[in-house]
């Protein structure tokens, strides 16, 4: 039950803040982050029963509409216990975000904001399809209702525009799982949505292409890939500070999450057809996102577009379907989900502050806020890949594990790199450098502010020093925290053959044991 607990905390810590709206503004923002931090420590009580070796560290099944093949199932391996360690963890950063900046109607912004995280917790627990649809739903009306009524000038336009692409892709998602429950009913006799009972559905390839493409779009319109992205600028830039960090650091990884856990395994055939057209489309996206992330006059803006970029990368080392990359994939999905947010938080307090999101109308912020400009450039750094912080882990093993795919792919996406240095470096330098355009400037960060982002700077540090132990510890076998750390790369296949996902498909599917290492994972 410790996993339904999980998901129930933030529900019910959202319903208790919107309760005690009457008490006084401080006390949803207080029972909301109690809550959450309840959460966090539930979920660490989860980690500390080891390594996952490629089982379940924790499950709860219950009966939901069994008539129909429909049950609560949860499950956590490192995968999803290192993403739902980094929701609870976000969704205490979004809420300390938000302690000034949201004046009205406090109760329900944190209903609606613990419903988003209670969404996510769920979806990357969720083994059953029907329920993780659930949760995918659930993300969906709060985020929007954030959105809407919370956010800035082109808030209502923003707003319907995130709700249309995600909507329209999560109903071809839904198609798609009645489409495997018949198709899995049909041919072995057993109608259910369970994961487990899914894994190994004989398909002709026909059907597992058109079925594959429905998870897809979904997955790729909340990652979000070219050209599916263009809900996104809009959207974090109108949205206030602490949703600006859900969608960021949490709503985007549900799709890179939702492409591993389900698209590989499910359909490994398909999704390897289709992934020479993706290697091209991650690479215009990280390339795309960084040139579009030049041209931004609006800070926000600028920040989500580098979303576009690095999210790119995400999308290459999943499709190259590599240990190495893989592993990449998940320490960029950390690291770009505490950096990234840390910067909207960054650019929410300035905007509190100096009222404007124009980089024209500031400069020359340092001298006024120093430990908030210390702060800018240190994620900054972060997300321009410095060596020594996560983002660069992350990126070299996305890089080093692509280049034993397809060379040129990754000199492509290298190029990535070069241009996320110079709006890096370009946008500290106009934000906090420079003439001082706003008078005698802003106030600097204070006590709750610096606590939040030097526990996020904590965790980019210590993925980047120390990665050894996060990548073991996360269902991953023990070579690849090694190689992370440079000692035996010849023997680092991946999340791969030897990971959790390849095991369960093993034991669904062994057809496929020689042939996919890991539903089509390429062993070196």
């Amino acid at each position: 039950m410790i996993l339904a607990w999980a998901v129930l905390i933030p529900f019910f810590g959202g319903v208790a803040a919107w309760a005690s709206t009457r008490l006084g503004g401080a006390f949803p923002r207080c029972i909301a982050l109690l809550a959450l931090a309840l959460d966090f420590a539930l979920l660490l009580s989860v980690l500390g029963r080891g390594d996952s070796g490629g089982q379940w560290l924790a499950e709860t099944r219950l009966e939901w509409m069994p008539g129909v093949g429909a049950g609560i199932h949860l499950a956590a391996d490192g995968l999803s216990l290192a993403l739902a360690l980094l929701t609870a963890f976000l969704g205490m950063a979004a809420i300390a975000a938000s302690w000034t900046g949201i004046r009205e109607r406090t109760g329900f912004f944190h209903l609606c904001l613990m419903s988003v995280i209670a969404g996510v917790m769920g979806a990357f627990l969720a083994l059953d399809l029907l329920l993780f649809y659930v949760f995918w739903e659930l993300m969906l009306v709060p985020m929007f209702l954030m959105i809407a009524v919370w956010g800035h000038g082109g808030r209502y336009r923003a707003a319907l525009k995130f709700f249309i692409f995600t909507q329209a892709g999560s109903l071809l998602m839904l198609v798609s799982i009645l489409g495997l429950y018949f198709v899995h009913g049909t041919e072995t006799g057993k109608y259910s949505f369970d994961y487990m009972e899914l894994l190994g559905t004989p398909m002709g390839r026909a059907a597992e292409f058109w079925l594959m493409l429905g998870f897809l779009a979904a997955f790729a319109v909340k990652l979000p890939a070219v050209p599916f992205h263009t809900w996104l600028p809009e959207a974090h830039a109108e949205a206030p500070a602490g949703g600006s960090v859900l969608l960021a650091g949490l709503l985007l990884k549900t799709g890179a999450y939702g492409m591993i856990r389900f698209l590989f395994p499910l359909f490994p055939n398909a999704a390897e057809a289709i992934a020479p057209a993706v290697y091209v489309l991650a690479v215009i996206g990280i390339i795309y996102g960084a040139v579009l992330a030049l041209g931004q006059t609006d800070l926000k803006r600028l920040i989500a577009y580098t979303s576009v970029s690095h999210m790119g990368f995400v999308l290459l080392g999943i499709f190259a379907w590599e240990g190495l990359a893989l592993n990449g994939a998940l320490v960029l999905m950390v690291c770009h989900g505490a950096s990234t947010g840390a910067l909207f938080i960054i650019a929410g307090a300035i905007e509190e502050r100096a009222h404007t999101r124009e980089m024209a109308r500031m400069g020359g912020f340092w001298s006024s806020a120093p430990k908030m400009g210390g702060a800018a450039l240190f994620f900054a750094l972060a997300s321009m890949g410095l060596p020594g912080l996560g983002n660069f882990l992350g990126e070299f093993l996305v890089l080093l594990g692509v280049f034993g795919v397809n060379p040129l792919l990754a000199a492509s996406a290298a190029l990535g790199l070069v241009a996320s240095v110079i709006y890096s470096l370009w946008m500290v330098q106009k934000v906090f450098h420079g003439p001082a355009l706003q008078g005698p400037g802003i106030s600097d960060i204070g006590v709750r502010e610096a606590a939040t982002l030097a526990s996020m700077a904590a965790l980019v540090l210590w993925l980047g020093l120390y990665p050894a132990h996060f990548l073991d510890r996360m269902g991953i076998k023990e070579s690849i925290g090694a190689t992370a750390i440079g000692i035996d790369s010849k023997a680092a296949t991946g999340t791969g053959a030897d990971g959790p996902e390849a095991v369960r498909i093993t034991e669904h599917r062994p057809d496929m044991e020689g042939a996919a290492e890991l539903g089509g994972i390429k062993g070196k």
